[in-house]
């Protein structure tokens, strides 16, 4: 393991812990509400049970964001909520993959892992779903809500400067970077992990679940942008600030 990677790895996950310290500890998805004080902006990162790291303590399982182009008006807790899945009206419990890569991945696991039929793979990847599987996809839904609702997670507010530009896109491409397997990061998954029977072998690879930037280097500055968010210290990037409260 290279020792500059490992030393950053260890920053990473102190200034996590920093994180949590403000938010008392990370929140389960499922205990999560469009009224809990989250920021319009920022970016996300998710905690799976069972996925630790060598030292025992959790291990960041995804990461992302949203708002990334010109004239997107997303907002944090409507991309988390997208992960999270429906709690009334059609399918309650079950979501919408087809608007959450996040719950396409779960869910490809979930058929690959259960052997669950061909048609149901072809139809869970396609844009729309294919006559006669309608109905099993929505079962599927239930079942991925409920696998992601049991995560925890920790946001952090990355506002978008007046120029619309932001550090949101610098922080989950470097992030990603310096976690994944694929790209040198020493924190494997555990043998029961499901994104091991992700369809996207970099998913399984990487130990995220995440398919983009999981194969690149990454770049050390992106933890000072972390370090003025999470724990108040100089920063590169001063335009970054914030933090989601409670």
């Amino acid at each position: 393991m290279n020792p500059a990677r490992q030393a950053h790895l260890e920053e990473f996950y102190q200034l996590m812990s920093e994180l949590a310290e403000t938010w008392h500890e990370p929140r389960m998805l499922a205990d999560c509400t469009g009224r809990d004080g989250w920021p319009r902006h920022g970016v996300y990162f998710f905690f799976e049970g069972g996925e630790n790291r060598a030292d025992g303590s959790p291990r960041v399982v995804r990461v992302g964001t949203h708002a990334l182009r010109l004239g997107d008006n997303t907002t944090l807790w409507g991309r988390l909520r997208q992960h999270r899945g429906r709690i009334g009206g059609r399918n309650p419990g079950g979501g919408n993959h087809r608007a959450s890569v996040f719950r396409r991945h779960v869910g490809a696991a979930l058929i690959r892992r259960d052997q669950l039929p061909g048609g149901l793979a072809d139809s869970w990847a396609s844009h729309h779903p294919h006559p006669g599987w309608t109905s099993a996809e929505d079962e599927l839904e239930r079942a991925v809500s409920e696998h992601i609702r049991a995560m925890r997670l920790l946001c952090m507010a990355v506002p978008t400067r007046p120029d619309g530009s932001s550090d949101r896109g610098f922080i989950e491409r470097n992030t990603i970077a310096l976690l994944s397997c694929s790209a040198g990061g020493p924190d494997r998954p555990s043998s029961g992990w499901l994104g091991s029977h992700a369809a996207s072998r970099k998913v399984r690879d990487s130990g995220l679940w995440n398919a983009d930037h999981v194969e690149v280097s990454y770049d050390p500055a992106f933890l000072d942008g972390l370090a003025a968010i999470a724990g108040g210290h100089a920063s590169r990037s001063p335009a970054t600030a914030g933090i989601a409260s409670a």
